[in-house]
């Protein structure tokens, strides 16, 4: 019976050892900020369905269609973090405008908004630019050459 374990041998020796490195880095290239993903995708989910959970549908029809419009937009933008995140991580300054905005929309869209209204955007908001300026921050860390 033949030994066929490896323990002990090190890969630092092995002729392609850099092709594989650099095959790594491309494949998780842009993975900085995989936790990210998910909670954008999960503000986006819950920006889209408020409306109807804090039941200002019959008082804000205005906001009721901008909620569900940003939610889809945010929770799509999360979609393509994880799908494409070289080529999404642009946008992460799009999410961060798109929070700003969340922030301030009761007062644009909506009509004389209640504080339940208020707090839901602005809490919505803050999260999106947070999580706007990870990803931002992440995607510059990860555009300078490393040496």
């Amino acid at each position: 019976m033949s030994n066929v374990s490896h323990a002990g041998q090190d890969m630092a020796g092995h002729p392609d050892v850099s092709e594989m490195r650099d095959r790594h880095d491309r494949m998780m290239g842009g993975r900085d900020v995989a936790l990210v993903d998910g909670p954008v995708f999960l503000v986006g989910l819950y920006c889209a369905v408020s409306p109807w959970v804090l039941h200002f549908t019959a008082g804000q029809p205005a906001l009721v269609n901008h909620n569900l419009i940003m939610g889809i937009a945010i929770a799509v933008l999360g979609l393509g973090f994880t799908m494409m995140p070289q080529r999404m991580y642009g946008l992460s300054w799009a999410i961060c405008a798109m929070g700003a905005w969340m922030i301030i929309s009761p007062w644009v869209v909506g009509s004389s908004p209640d504080i339940g209204v208020v707090l839901n955007n602005v809490i919505i908001g803050a999260l999106t630019l947070l999580l706007g300026l990870v990803c931002a921050g992440a995607s510059m860390r990860s555009a300078r050459p490393r040496s």
